[in-house]
């Protein structure tokens, strides 16, 4: 019996985002105060076909099924019982800002305990709480699962995440979040990427729109809108109307590597130095040659396996010393990577070392 391992680099691919060019106002900021918030609650999926909960592994779904059959008037005080059909979860949501008593809401519905299926299920009634303790909204409905199950008595197939789901308008809002925006006579617009370029910039194009200062940058995230110098008749009509304004949005230089899938994102300004370059590789192998060792014939002993390992460490020739002359544009960049005709991953190790180097004239993010 032979087994072995190769130990190679993977594909990199280098994704170049295109020229961004002017950008809405409100998909570059948020507006001080017009937020969504968070909602999450416990509750009790009822209607499985035997996938549910195994009640001597998870005893707090026993314990929700008790309290919700006692509020319905059921008394299962001392009973003893075990039903598959039934799993706990936890529901989560967003509220959005301003909405109302009575609209609807999406919800996601997660499996904490170890039911093998969501999928048929029907949620109960579950009171969804804010990060103050209040209740904010209530959900129930019936839950599409993205995965799928089948199992025999020797194994299993699984595709997608059965345990998880979503219930489309699932929750109804019961209170509101109480912010009155009409009453603001200022409004700080929050730069979702801070810049003093940027923000300079939308500072200039709300003053142009309205033909007076009615907008002051304080700082690189943040800009102030003055809500009376707009003679606008209320905070929303002037959100209305400078949101949808364009600005070109100024960009730091970035370089963003994806270790584990190889993948490398630059950014438009990202710029080399002159700078030489010279790259290996190393190849690993890895081999098991296990023998099977036996007594003679009607020997006493007994078999035993002797293992046997080979290993090896290849290097491969390298690109020698190669340069790469100054880039002015992304393009020069890329072409200048290129022509080190590495392949794999050793892009990567030659990025990060153009970067110690000096040469990289960018922020450097590994994820």
């Amino acid at each position: 019996m032979i087994r072995g391992w190769l130990i190679t680099f993977a594909l990199i691919v280098l994704i170049l985002p295109a020229y961004a060019g002017p950008v809405r106002i409100k998909d570059l900021v948020d507006f001080d105060g017009v937020r969504e918030n968070d909602l999450v609650g416990y509750g009790l999926v009822v209607g499985l076909n035997g996938s549910g909960d195994g009640l001597r592994n998870a005893p707090f779904t026993e314990d929700i099924m008790t309290n919700i059959l006692e509020r319905l008037g059921v008394n299962v005080t001392g009973e003893q019982f075990r039903p598959k059909n039934v799993a706990a979860v936890l529901v989560t949501a967003t509220l959005p800002a301003f909405a109302r008593t009575g609209s609807q809401i999406d919800v996601t519905v997660s499996a904490i305990g170890d039911a093998k299926s969501l999928m048929g299920g029907t949620l109960i009634m579950t009171p969804l709480n804010a990060a103050d303790g209040d209740i904010y909204a209530v959900a129930q409905g019936t839950i599409i699962a993205g995965g799928a199950v089948a199992e025999g008595d020797a194994g299993a197939v699984i595709q997608g995440v059965p345990t998880s789901g979503v219930i489309p308008s699932g929750a109804r809002v019961e209170r509101e979040i109480d912010f009155q925006l009409s009453s603001l006579s200022d409004l700080r617009l929050a730069l979702r990427e801070g810049d003093f370029t940027t923000a300079t910039r939308i500072e200039r194009a709300i003053n142009l729109e309205f033909g007076r200062e009615v907008a002051v940058m304080l700082d690189s995230g943040t800009v102030q809108l003055n809500i009376e110098r707009t003679r606008m008749p209320s905070v929303a009509h002037a959100l209305g109307r400078i949101e949808n304004l364009s600005v070109e949005p100024e960009r730091k230089a970035r370089v963003v590597v994806d270790q584990r899938s190889g993948t490398i994102v630059m950014g438009e300004d990202v710029r080399i130095s002159r700078v030489a370059v010279s790259q290996g590789n190393l190849v690993l192998r890895i081999q098991e040659e296990p023998i099977v060792v036996q007594p003679n014939p009607f020997a006493e002993g007994e078999t035993i396996i002797v293992p046997r390992t080979r290993a090896a460490i290849e290097e491969q020739p390298g690109i020698g010393l190669a340069e790469i002359p100054n880039g002015t544009s992304l393009s020069e960049v890329i072409g200048g990577l290129n022509a080190l005709g590495v392949s794999p991953r050793d892009m990567i190790d030659i990025l990060k070392s153009i970067k110690a180097a000096g040469a990289l004239h960018a922020e450097f993010v590994v994820r």
